[in-house]
């Protein structure tokens, strides 16, 4: 019997800080800020405190997508939150309680409005501009069945499988075992439902698909852990289409470039101020300057 499977639970769990894997740094069971900093403000209506993580690049989809789409009221200042202990500035609380990315703060009426959880702010977005999110039913049920499947379902890839196979100080056979099997089963969900339809929820383009995409689309497409060929991604077919048909869409490429700090300089734009940004302002030209 190896050590992990004799583990016996205490009668009370005490924080072992050195037993946090790749966040043990940052990880804590306790709320609230550690620091004093305020957050930037810019220039835009729509301020986002973020990091290109899947979570991340949902919100800047949409955003792009929006101006894409000639809602000139979406432009926005996106500022980089490091999970690195930013997301603890008390700044950065005040506006996610959480202390995660994103959050996004709506200074375009007489008082500021402060929107966190990346789905809430999907739901935002679409509601004040009217667009990405059906009005009439079942269109709309069907988008918003998907939008909360996808909240509901990714933590078991994200903090399940990604964090086992990828994060954790030891690879655990059976903890890895039952991510894996529960990621592989949302992909046949997902392969399942987009063998019958276009887009996610149907035949139109929603806020459903930008917040499934950067999982699912990126899992099929080998960015996220390392773990195509291990989860043998090309068993979902329909997948696979989907998640390249959205990334041939301009604004879905600009938005998985904003806050990125990984991968090609060049497909890193790590604050957005201005749509000029994307010729001017990535890392490889912020680095060559």
């Amino acid at each position: 019997m190896s050590e992990q499977s004799a583990y016996t639970p205490p009668k009370v769990w005490t924080w072992n800080k050195a037993n946090g894997g790749a966040f043990a740094s940052t990880n804590r069971p306790i709320a609230g800020p550690t620091h004093d900093k305020e957050l930037p403000i810019g220039k835009h209506p729509l301020q986002l405190y973020s990091l290109g993580t899947p979570n991340g690049v949902k919100v800047t989809v949409m955003l792009e997508e929006l101006l894409a789409a000639g809602h000139g009221g979406a432009e926005y200042d996106a500022w980089l939150i490091k999970i690195d202990g930013e997301q603890f500035g008390s700044g950065f609380v005040d506006v996610n309680p959480n202390s995660k990315i994103p959050a996004l703060v709506d200074r375009s009426g007489k008082e500021p409005i402060r929107v966190f959880e990346s789905g809430a702010i999907l739901v935002y977005l679409a509601e004040k501009f009217g667009a990405f999110l059906p009005t009439e039913q079942p269109a709309r049920a069907e988008t918003l069945s998907w939008l909360f499947w996808q909240m509901g379902a990714t933590p078991f890839v994200g903090g399940g499988f990604g964090h086992f196979y990828a994060y954790a100080p030891e690879k655990i056979e059976y903890a890895i075992d039952r991510y894996a099997m529960e990621t592989k089963r949302q992909l046949h969900v997902l392969d399942r439902q987009l063998a019958e339809t276009e887009y996610v929820a149907g035949s139109e383009y929603t806020i459903a698909d930008m917040a499934i995409w950067p999982w699912y689309g990126g899992m099929v497409k080998g960015w996220n852990y390392g773990a195509a060929e291990f989860l043998a991604v090309h068993e979902y077919k329909n997948v696979l289409r989907w998640a390249d048909q959205l990334y041939a869409r301009p604004a879905v490429k600009r938005g998985r470039m904003v806050n990125r700090v990984s991968g090609d300089p060049a497909g890193q734009l790590r604050e957005r101020h201005d749509a000029s940004d994307f010729e001017t302002n990535t890392q490889d030209k912020v680095a060559a300057e």
